[in-house]
């Protein structure tokens, strides 16, 4: 018989951003310092809430689903939300180049994004969004609470590591 207690999962952060979104790009450097800061005792989830303000916003959703299947969901988003202008000077192609780019599966990025096999993942995420309030990009949500960075950034990052200490410590 075995007495140690079963593992509890990582809290989660989610992440809700638009790929197309300056806001999200200066999110980065916080979501990074989460990462360093907790590693794998802190889940990161990416959720979709494409802007119809956006006109590439959908397609850069259903990529990096395409991505994260192809096991690079992160590092994609990341190198999309970097260089975020060229998603509006480029449109689509610009996806599939960041997927090759990657060492990733681009004419499966290509067919992903023709197929729209992962638009029930992002209808789904936006839908949930809005059912909780999701108004604007980046929003966060952690043990219950909906921290909005559309509008700013400052002390986001100080309260959500307020949060996620609370909740690892409620774990121990």
């Amino acid at each position: 018989m075995n007495d140690a207690s079963p593992a509890r999962p990582a809290p989660v952060l989610d992440v809700w951003c638009e790929l197309h979104c300056p806001d999200c790009r200066s999110a980065l450097a916080d979501l990074r310092a989460l990462r360093a800061r907790y590693g794998d005792r802190l889940e990161l989830r990416l959720r979709h809430f494409p802007l119809d303000k956006h006109q590439h916003a959908f397609a850069a959703a259903q990529a990096a689903e395409e991505a994260a299947e192809q096991g690079q969901g992160w590092p994609y988003v990341e190198a999309v939300l970097e260089r975020v202008e060229e998603l509006d000077r480029k449109g689509e192609p610009f996806l599939v180049e960041v997927a090759r780019e990657l060492g990733l599966d681009a004419e499966e990025f290509d067919t992903a994004l023709i197929d729209g096999r992962h638009i029930l993942i992002v209808d789904a995420d936006q839908a949930e969004g809005k059912a909780i309030g999701v108004t604007g990009t980046p929003t966060y949500v952690i043990g219950g609470e909906r921290l909005d960075g559309g509008k700013s950034q400052e002390g986001l990052r100080e309260r959500i590591v307020e949060i996620a200490d609370r909740l690892l410590a409620e774990q121990e």
